[in-house]
């Protein structure tokens, strides 16, 4: 890659961190002023918005699968079997959240007994944000594989806008708590998805493509379960703390959680960038286009969770700087979500380019890693009871931090382990071969 290239690498990626950034700095506004909720509903919130993430765990694959397709897609007859892919995995997730929403309200009781969901309104704005947990990462696959990072860009400003803006005239303005929150979320999300409907109207309208399930279900299939099984690494354990511990003191857990979400939205943008260069070229554009990535999301992120390590209380101060008294009791966590999302990250990375590459060898250990997690949780729940509630919440992010470090070592061993970074040959899919 020539300095011309690798300067507009970081242009391109410097978009998506600014958008994210500003996404970030707008759904970051939304927690201090959510903070003066009760500290129960805050939880519930926070909380329900893991739920939506999880919502979306059978569509973790969409965004990559159709990046992929969509940066290879460069004859006009590839471009429609494209285009009737896309029209025929809208109408089947429309037809999956569907059946996802039955369930939801069917079982809606125990729930929001189980998650302490005092108001139901709130379940039933977070089913609904399943719809848009399933479309949006379509379209912005679409948008990212066509390298149109202005309009993936919008799509994620838009939505940190209008759940800003909903949360002013539904929260501060109408005096509601979860419910109203959740709603919030559910407005900006619609919104994203009238954006990136809207952006790719040229590319539904092409017509005369093909679309067969069963080859395009065993592409996306290592895709899903690959990224699915990061997504549930991110977001299982704020579920868990939130059904296992008193819902007057989640909150705690949660502005944790939240601090490592904001580390995350500096650094995932330039998988972003990295992922359509990776999956259109190859040979040494597409290894420098890992090392520019490797090394802006390594910078970023390792001066985020240094800052965090040095003066945890400081994200505090300035996400809930309405509210400090109590939430800087949480500033303990604020290293190890620091240190444990800064390896996720890494980790996001060099599967994004495993799979960019379709070298999926490494989608067994993934799955297994996710697993693991979920049975660390099972294992330490029966002592978290005697346990004081900050030094059993540091064992609960502690359980994270230990998924995060197998899977970036995983990722690691998968990428470098064979004959070099570039060769993508030797695992690649039986498809490719």
């Amino acid at each position: 890659m020539s300095a011309d290239s690798g300067r507009h690498f970081f242009k391109q990626a410097g978009w998506l961190v600014a958008a994210n950034l500003g996404t970030g700095v707008f759904m970051f506004a939304v927690h201090p002023i959510l903070s003066k909720m009760d500290p129960a509903e805050y939880g519930v919130f926070a909380t329900l918005l893991k739920v939506f993430l999880l919502l979306g765990v059978p569509a973790a694959g969409l965004q990559a699968v159709f990046a992929l397709q969509t940066a290879t897609a460069k004859e006009s007859a590839a471009q429609a079997d494209l285009a009737a892919t896309l029209q025929a995995v809208l109408r089947a997730a429309f037809a999956l959240w569907l059946l996802v929403l039955a369930v939801g309200l069917v079982a809606s009781d125990a729930i929001c007994t189980t998650l302490k969901i005092s108001n139901p309104a709130a379940l039933w704005a977070t089913l609904g944000l399943g719809l848009t947990s399933l479309w949006l990462p379509v379209f912005r696959g679409t948008l990212q594989g066509r390298q149109d990072f202005a309009g993936f860009g919008w799509t994620l400003m838009i939505d940190g806008i209008g759940r800003f803006s909903a949360v002013l005239v539904l929260v501060i303005l109408l005096h509601g708590q979860a419910a109203s929150a959740m709603s919030a979320a559910l407005c900006s999300q619609l919104a994203a998805v009238a954006l990136a409907w809207h952006a790719t109207r040229e590319l539904r309208a092409v017509a005369g493509g093909t679309f067969v399930w069963r080859p395009w279900l065993a592409r996306v299939l290592p895709l899903t379960l690959a990224m699915g099984a990061v997504a549930f690494i991110s977001t299982a354990d704020a579920v868990f703390v939130q059904s296992q511990f008193p819902k007057e003191i989640t909150a705690l857990y949660q502005a944790g959680v939240i601090v490592g979400f904001g580390l995350s939205q500096f650094t995932l943008p330039i998988a972003s960038v990295m992922f359509p260069k990776i999956a259109g070229g190859a040979g040494g554009g597409a290894d420098a286009a890992l090392r520019h990535t490797l090394l802006g999301t390594a910078a970023l992120g390792g001066a985020v969770a240094t800052v965090c390590s040095l003066m945890p209380t400081l994200p505090l101060r300035v996400v809930y700087f309405r509210n400090p008294d109590y939430f800087l009791q949480a500033a303990p966590l604020v290293p190890w979500f620091a240190w444990s999302i800064l390896f996720l990250v890494l980790a996001n990375v060099l599967v994004q380019n495993l799979l960019a590459r379709e070298r999926f060898a490494i989608v067994p250990w993934l799955v297994l890693i996710a697993a693991g997690f979920a049975v660390g949780l099972w294992w330490v729940q029966p002592k978290l009871g005697g346990m004081e509630p900050m030094a059993a919440f540091r064992l609960v992010v502690q359980v994270l931090g230990a998924a995060c470090t197998a899977l970036l070592g995983t990722a690691v061993w998968f990428t470098f382990r064979r004959s070099g970074l570039g060769d993508s040959s030797s695992e690649a899919s039986p498809s490719t071969r």
